[in-house]
C-alpha cells in the first residue's frame, strides 16, 4: 500500500536530501513550506545552505513537470506542492495563520478527500506538531532515514573475552587469532564472539581473575595496545576506557584517521584529545601534523554568529570557554598550585594561540575546506545534524585526524535527540571501518571529581 508523506520546513533543513528517501511513496510540500524555505535562503551557516539545496532540488522537479500536479521522483514516487485547504476547518484554538496550522490543515484536507487503502502520514521533526497531529487523528513520523537503533546506539566500542592461559605470552608478543578466545555464558557454556573491526578487547586469562590484557580487533586478530604506556603531555590513563582512548588518539592518522568518542560529562573527552593534541604538535613537532583546530557547534545552527560583535574568535570566544578550562589544566599540571599566578598562565595559554599550535573555528567556516595534515577535534558533537558530520569528515585531506567528541544524552540543539544527532549518526554509519576507531566512556570513568562521578550515576 503507497503511503503520502506531508513534508514539514524542519525535515528540509536538517537533510536536504530527504525527498530521496521515501522509495515509491507519494510526497506532498505544503505551500507554506516553500514560503518558509524562501525565507531562509539567505540565512547564514547551514540553515541557509540546507535551505538552498532544498529549493534547487524543487527547481530540478519543477524543470520537469508540473508540482502542483506532480513529477515522478527517481524512486518511483511522486512529489507534489499542495496550495489548497485553506477553508479546512481546524479546532478554534489553532490560528490559521500559523505555519505549523497551515500544515496540519494540508494532512486533514488529504485525509478527507483520501482513496479508502491510502495513509497520510506527516513527517516533523517537531514534537508539538506531531503532538497537534495525534489529537486531531493524524499520523506524525519522525525522519527516520537518519535514526540509530536502539542496538546500534548501545555500541560501546569494546567488549570483555576470555584466553587461554597459555596464551598469554603469545598474546603479548604478535597478538592471537580471535577465534582463540571466547565469551562465555551464565551457564557456562562458551561462544565465539562476534567482533568488530577495530574493537578494544579486555582480555581475562581463564584461570585467573587477576590477569587482564587489553586489546584491539584488527583483521582477524587481537593485538596489543601499542600507546599503553605512553604519558601524552604527561597525562597518565587512570581506567581501561582511557587506555583505549589513548591508543585510538595516539595512532597515526595514516591509520586511525577518525576517532569518535562518547561519553558522559567527566570523562576526560575533550581534556585527553588536547593533551594528546598538544604532545604530537607542541612537545614533538616532528611534523606529524602542522597544528590543531578545535572546533564546537553552536546550538543555535552557526546563523547566529555572524551578527555578533568582534573578529571571528571573538565571536566565538564563548563557545571555546571550556577548551580554555581543559588547556589551563594541561599547561600547569600542579593542582595545588596552579591559579596561584593567573596571568602567568593566561600567558601560557595566549603563547599556544598565538604560535598557531591551537586554533580555534565556527563550525560554519569549515564548510568548502580540504584540511590537511591537522589534528582536528569537534568537540559537543552530538549537537551536529547527520549533514553537518557528514562535511566536516569529507573536509578530512591528507595526514588528517579528525577526533568527534561528545553526549549523546547532552543535546542543546533544537530537532536533535539521541538517535538522530550526528555523532551518533557517524558512530553508526562508520562502525566496522577499518579507518574509524570508536569507543564509549563508561559513567564509572568519570574522573572530574567524587562529586561529578556521584552525580553522573545518580543522574543518568
Amino acid at each position: 500500500m503507497k503511503k503520502t508523506y506531508v513534508i514539514d520546513t524542519n525535515i528540509l533543513i536538517q537533510a536536504p536530501y530527504a525527498l530521496n528517501c521515501f522509495e515509491d511513496n507519494n510526497l506532498v510540500i505544503p505551500l507554506v513550506v516553500v514560503e518558509e524555505l524562501d525565507g531562509l535562503k539567505k540565512a547564514e551557516g547551514e540553515k541557509g545552505a540546507n535551505a538552498r539545496m532544498a529549493v534547487r532540488m524543487l527547481e530540478e522537479c519543477r524543470s520537469r513537470g508540473n508540482l502542483l500536479q506532480g513529477v515522478e521522483l527517481a524512486g518511483g514516487g511522486i512529489l507534489s506542492v499542495e496550495k489548497n485547504f485553506v477553508d479546512v476547518e481546524l479546532p478554534p484554538d489553532l490560528p490559521d495563520d500559523k505555519p505549523d496550522n497551515r500544515i496540519l490543515k494540508v494532512c486533514k484536507g488529504l485525509a478527507q478527500k483520501k482513496c479508502d487503502d491510502e495513509q497520510i502520514i506527516l513527517v516533523t521533526k517537531d514534537l508539538v506538531l506531531r503532538l497537534k497531529a495525534q489529537i486531531m487523528g493524524i499520523k506524525a513520523e519522525d525522519f527516520i532515514t537518519e535514526q540509530v537503533s536502539e542496538d546500534e546506539a548501545q555500541y560501546m566500542g569494546r567488549c570483555e573475552a576470555y584466553i587461554p592461559e597459555d596464551m598469554i605470552k603469545d598474546f603479548k608478543k604478535k597478538g592471537v587469532s580471535s577465534k582463540d578466545v571466547y565469551q562465555s555464558d551464565e551457564e557456562g557454556n562458551h561462544t565465539q564472539p562476534e567482533f568488530t573491526e577495530n574493537e578494544f578487547v579486555i582480555l581475562k586469562a581463564d584461570q585467573s581473575n587477576k590477569k587482564t590484557l587489553l586489546g584491539r580487533v584488527s583483521g582477524k586478530k587481537i593485538l596489543p595496545l601499542n600507546y599503553k604506556k605512553s604519558k601524552p603531555y604527561g597525562v597518565s590513563p587512570r581506567n581501561v576506557g582511557q587506555y583505549f582512548m589513548q591508543e585510538a588518539l595516539m595512532t597515526k592518522a595514516e591509520e586511525a584517521p577518525l576517532v569518535i568518542i562518547k561519553g558522559m560529562a567527566g570523562t576526560a573527552k575533550t581534556f585527553y584529545a588536547l593533551a594528546v593534541g598538544m604532545e604530537k604538535v607542541y612537545n614533538n613537532p616532528n611534523g606529524e601534523y602542522r597544528r590543531i583546530i578545535v572546533c564546537r557547534p553552536n546550538a543555535q545552527f552557526d546563523d547566529d554568529i555572524g551578527f555578533l560583535p568582534g573578529s571571528e574568535q571573538e565571536k566565538i570566544a564563548p563557545l571555546m570557554r571550556p577548551i580554555i578550562d581543559n588547556l589551563e589544566q594541561l599547561l600547569d599540571s600542579d593542582e595545588t598550585s596552579r591559579y596561584d599566578d593567573e596571568l602567568m598562565l593566561h600567558d601560557k595559554i595566549l603563547e599556544v594561540f598565538e604560535r598557531g599550535i591551537i586554533q580555534t573555528e565556527a563550525m560554519n567556516y569549515i564548510r568548502g575546506r580540504s584540511i590537511e595534515k591537522t589534528y582536528l577535534i569537534i568537540d559537543e558533537a552530538q549537537n551536529m545534524t547527520p549533514n553537518q558530520v557528514k562535511g566536516i569528515i569529507t573536509r578530512a585531506g591528507r595526514n588528517t585526524k579528525i577526533i568527534l567528541l561528545g553526549d549523546p544524552n547532552q543535546i542543546d540543539r533544537p530537532f536533535l535527540d539521541a538517535r538522530t544527532n550526528g555523532l551518533c549518526y557517524a558512530a553508526k554509519i562508520m562502525k566496522g571501518s577499518p579507518l574509524c576507531w570508536q569507543i564509549t566512556l563508561a559513567a564509572e570513568e568519570c574522573e572530574r571529581s567524587e562529586l561529578a562521578m556521584d552525580a553522573v550515576k545518580r543522574m543518568a
